[in-house]
């Protein structure tokens, strides 16, 4: 869930009184002093109590420790006590979340029109709206609010469908990095539909746009935007489409993403359409869609064989259980699919765990600051809380009101500043 910054070799830009030679130290961008929450490889939550945490210049952590620590690193970083900002008892940083599936068009009619099955939803209600992207003075004013919503919500990174229209996604992906988000974004690829006609591209179509589309939002040199191709799901599209994303995927080393195994009607459906193959995993996997830098989304009927291909391949599933829920979908069974060593993230699982995810040094701070007491926190704390309850609390009943602020790569991206 980027990267490099640029760097200047002149000697004039050593500080006076600097040997030639001597190591650099980053100047720090922050230096927080609280406690911080995160997970690791050893421990599925640490609560560090008393900790110094430094931010760099470029956006990366370069030390968490105890304060105990705090004038041998004041003398190694060359800061001040007066540079330190110190947390309240209750508040505490975690790690940005991540979500590895959005539409971001269908934040139009977010919370509404789930009263269908997978399959009339998209015909009744998604492809109508998604037509509609077609006006980018629409697509912005929606496409604005969801990244404002969801950083707002505390998801610093994003993995993004757009729709079929290659500028209005070039659009979604502007709008990101004027937020400061880190994010994936993909021109939705489909050459059929037979309910709504009017939403499709040739298969030529769908292909070159998509390779413009890259290419395009390559030379813009987001930060921290990146393309992903994005066949939608099996049965909106033919066996060349798929063929011809697997192969330009696997040439330009591109991030997939799609949907697999949401729904029993979506599942007979691909069995019609593709005889062929062993079942709708084989699909993608034939076509070179499943790979470690793979995202499936729901696999709510994924079987074990199914399961260990994945698993093989090192490719991911994103678990949605809200929709799974809200459209009758079905259940995952998320024991088995851990059980088979495969990949799972809700709705993170992105191949960035070596840049963010934790507070790990040489990691990018994406960060939360959590109030848990927020005038107007949705949850009451008690004198006999501890700290792992308040946690809890804010885990199970928090929402964006105890979210102070967001920070991306170091960056302060909420409260939104007054030129977004």
């Amino acid at each position: 869930m980027s990267l490099p910054a640029a760097s200047l070799s002149a000697s004039s830009r050593l500080p006076l009184g600097t040997a030639m030679g001597s190591p650099q130290k980053p100047p720090l961008a922050h230096l927080f002093k609280g406690t911080f929450v995160h997970a690791t490889l050893s421990s599925p939550m640490d609560v560090l109590h008393g900790h110094l945490l430094g931010v760099g210049d470029d956006g990366r952590i370069v030390f968490l420790e105890q304060a105990d620590q705090q004038e041998q690193l004041a003398k190694k970083w060359g800061f001040k006590a007066s540079d330190i900002r110190e947390l309240s008892n209750h508040e505490f940083f975690m790690p940005g979340m991540v979500d590895t599936h959005i539409h971001a068009p269908q934040y139009a009619f977010a919370g509404s029109r789930v009263d269908l099955p997978l399959l009339e939803w998209l015909n009744t209600y998604t492809f109508p709206t998604e037509v509609k992207y077609k006006d980018n003075d629409f697509a912005e004013e929606v496409y604005t609010r969801v990244v404002r919503r969801t950083l707002k919500n505390g998801t610093t990174t994003a993995c993004y469908f757009a729709t079929i229209h290659t500028a209005a996604s070039l659009l979604l992906a502007e709008i990101i990095d004027k937020f400061g988000q880190r994010a994936f974004v993909g021109k939705v690829c489909m050459d059929l539909n037979e309910f709504v006609p009017e939403y499709k591209e040739t298969t030529d179509e769908s292909v070159e746009e998509t390779e413009r589309f890259v290419r395009e939002l390559l030379e813009k040199q987001y930060q921290r935007v990146q393309p992903i191709v994005t066949p939608r799901f099996g049965p909106s599209c033919t066996e060349l489409l798929l063929s011809r994303l697997g192969d330009f995927a696997k040439a330009r080393d591109i991030h997939v993403q799609s949907h697999i195994s949401e729904n029993d009607g979506e599942i007979k459906l691909v069995k019609q359409m593709f005889p062929a193959y062993k079942n709708y995993t084989d699909l993608y996997d034939k076509n070179k869609l499943l790979t470690s830098k793979t995202v499936m989304a729901h696999g709510c009927h994924l079987s074990d064989e199914e399961l260990k291909l994945f698993s093989l391949r090192g490719a991911a599933i994103a678990h949605c259980p809200g929709s799974n829920i809200s459209l009758c979908s079905g259940i995952l069974n998320v024991r088995n699919v851990l059980k088979h060593n495969v990949k799972l993230g809700l709705g993170t699982a992105l191949g960035l765990d070596d840049v963010i995810g934790n507070f790990e040094v040489g990691k990018e701070f994406d960060a939360l600051l959590i109030n848990p007491k927020a005038s107007d926190s949705p949850f009451d704390l008690f004198a006999a809380d501890t700290f792992e309850d308040i946690i809890q609390k804010f885990l199970y009943l928090g929402d964006d009101r105890n979210i102070s602020e967001v920070y991306v790569a170091g960056k302060q991206v909420v409260p939104f500043s007054s030129s977004v």
